[in-house]
Parts: structure tokens; sequence; C-alpha cells
């Protein structure tokens, strides 16, 4: 009998050991999803951006509904981005967690826009404090973002 607790104490000692492993490597696999996200902005491009969102995604954005992620790019981030000069995150924290088969984002940043110049040489800048909710899906082993919700104000 004792042997046989031993053995049990064992097992689930190794179970919970691999799925807090595996939650660890889904936790990194769904901060480097939103990263790429991320970085693409910075970089100003879209490129590589369209399969980290499921087909029938969904973008809400400081209270509009964009539609899918497609539809958001050309009509309203893509042309956007086309009239910054820079687009920048500062003081980036994400908190993920993970509920497989879906993950749950948090992200709080400061965002600067500078814009290009206008036909006077005059340039604006944009500075808010945002935040970013998403809801990603494992899809065929891979972490995909079916919500995303992201708003943001003035820095006081």
């Amino acid at each position: 009998m004792k042997s046989l607790k031993t053995t049990l104490t064992i097992v689930c000692t190794l179970f919970i050991i691999t799925s807090i492993q595996s939650q660890n490597k889904d936790s990194e696999a769904v901060a480097s999803v939103m990263k790429t996200y991320k970085d693409a902005l910075q970089n100003l491009t879209t490129e590589g951006t369209f399969e980290l969102f499921t087909k029938d995604s969904k973008v809400f954005e400081s209270g509009g509904v964009e539609g899918t992620y497609s539809h958001y790019i050309e009509h309203h981030l893509g042309p956007e981005l086309g009239h910054f000069k820079s687009f920048t995150f500062s003081d980036y924290e994400i908190d993920v967690q993970v509920d497989a088969p879906y993950a749950f984002t948090t992200e709080t940043y400061i965002y600067t826009i500078v814009l290009n110049p206008d036909d006077k040489g005059n340039s604006r800048t944009i500075k808010k404090k945002g935040v970013a909710t998403s809801i990603l899906k494992k899809i065929d082993g891979k972490w995909k973002i079916i919500k995303t919700h992201s708003s943001s104000r003035n820095i006081k």
C-alpha cells in the first residue's frame, strides 16, 4: 500500500511538472504572437501579421467595431501607417493567461506616433497611454488571435 501511494505521488508530481512546462511554453508562444504584431506596427508594416489572426477574427478599437483583421487593415490601420513617420511602444507590459485551447492577454503601454510632415513641413506627435486585450485560440498547433480590443487615452 505504501509503494502504491509513493507511485501515485510520483506520477501526480510528474503530471503537474509536465503541465506547468507545457503552460509556460504556451504562454511564451502567445507572448511571441503579440510581440510579432507589436514589432510589425513599430516597423510601420502589416507584412507577416495576417497569419497571426484567424480569418473571422474580430477587431475592436476605442469603442468601434472594426470587423475582421483583414477589413481593419484595408480600411483603417493600413492607410494610417502610411501617414506615420514612426510608431513606437514604451513601458510595454503583457500578462498572459492560458486555459487551453484559449489564451487571454492584457497589454499595457504608451505609444508615440510621429506623423509625416505636412505640405508646410510641420509634423505632429501623438503620445497616449493604451491597453489591449486579446483572446487567442490554439489551432493546428499555432496560437491565433480571434478577438482583440484596444483603447487609449491622453497621458495626464
